[in-house]
């Protein structure tokens, strides 16, 4: 599902940034049509770990040996203005943060701890579809040294597991809040109005300038780089509602960034809306002239398949559009009126910008 009413989490010194749009937007390039989805039915949870919380909150021990083995390789990013949390990821000083946080400045400035003066930072690139950027210091400025944290495998995470979050909100340095993991699956909107699939969701506090900043398992290993807090509309603070993005999306997406500075995205090209009884993805607008329109795809239609990824909701079409490439061809398999029909599509390269509400790319 989308995360109604979540928003970017602003820089300790600046305002708070509502995302773009509250609606399930595909990520191939969809634009609101006014229709929501149903949310994905929550994984089950597994059986507690011996460091799992329980009723009296996030067991004490654990938190602190998590928050003991990576708090040195947190940093503060401050890029104009605001600022946000990173991490260092590698020792060859490459750092992971919110493409929001470092905005379109080119350099930034890094500080590891609060005794330390701050290093130069340069921006490698940005990906606003995933907010995302990577930022690189000189091992040799760091006093101390380097600490990268590890990437975890984002698909092992459960319901009920341990969350760490380290960051610093409202200019706190390393500032350190538990809880666990409270969903998985979530759609947010990215800072370019298109959706980021499969968000971890926690109830661990984040908040303002924790942007950026590692969400941990009980490993002290990184499940997601924590992005958007639900508001509830009542303004900055936390409501026990945060959004990560997960590790396997980082480290697909650091990997290109390093390569050229920048991650050419797939663009279908629809809307979908709630899916019907019997699964599958309703379309509800599709973007003229878009890969979608170009294979004869309307309004009504329900995707059933986009190449071997079966589609039971919304968020797979946005899942499988995300995790392809500008020009490869796939096999849609649709219904309309009762019949099942395919059509090869090719995808483009998708806009800057999602489309707006009259269906503008």
């Amino acid at each position: 599902m989308t995360a109604r009413g979540a928003a970017l989490i602003g820089g300790a010194g600046g305002a708070l940034v509502t995302a773009a749009a509250a609606a399930v937007l595909a990520a191939a390039g969809a634009f609101d049509s006014g229709e929501r989805s149903a949310p994905p039915a929550p994984a089950p949870a597994t059986s507690p770990s011996r460091d799992a919380p329980g009723a009296d909150g996030p067991a004490a021990p654990a938190v602190g040996r998590v928050y003991r083995a990576v708090s040195a390789g947190v940093v503060s990013i401050r890029a104009g203005g605001g600022s946000g949390t990173g991490f260092v990821i590698d020792r060859r000083g490459r750092i992971v943060t919110n493409a929001h946080v470092v905005g379109g400045a080119r350099q930034v400035r890094v500080q590891f701890g609060e005794e330390t003066p701050s290093v130069a930072g340069r921006v490698l690139g940005r990906d606003r579809s995933s907010d995302l950027a990577l930022v690189r210091v000189r091992p040799a400025a760091v006093r101390g040294g380097l600490r990268p944290l590890a990437l975890a495998d984002s698909e092992r995470v459960r319901v009920g597991d341990l969350a760490v979050a380290i960051g610093n909100p409202f200019g706190l340095p390393r500032t350190v809040t538990a809880g666990v993991v409270s969903a998985l699956g979530r759609q947010i909107d990215a800072p370019d109005g298109f959706s980021i699939p499969g968000a971890i969701q926690t109830d661990a506090p984040i908040n303002p300038g924790n942007s950026g900043g590692p969400l941990l398992d009980r490993d002290a290993r990184v499940i997601g780089v924590n992005s958007q807090i639900e508001t509830g509309g009542a303004g900055r603070g936390n409501v026990g509602v945060g959004f990560a993005v997960p590790s396997n999306i980082v480290r697909s997406v650091t990997a290109q960034l390093e390569a050229d500075g920048r991650v050419r995205r797939a663009y279908l090209g629809v809307s979908t809306g709630a899916p019907p009884a019997g699964g599958g993805a309703r379309v509800s607008s599709v973007v003229p002239g878009g890969p979608a329109a170009r294979v004869g795809l309307r309004a009504g239609d329900v995707i059933l398949r986009i190449g071997r990824t079966p589609v039971r909701t919304t968020a797979d079409v946005s899942e499988a559009v995300f995790g392809a490439r500008p020009g490869q061809a796939v096999r849609l398999q649709y219904r309309r009126g009762g019949r099942t029909r395919t059509a090869d599509v090719r995808l483009v390269r998708r806009p800057a910008q999602a489309a707006d509400g009259r269906g503008v790319p």
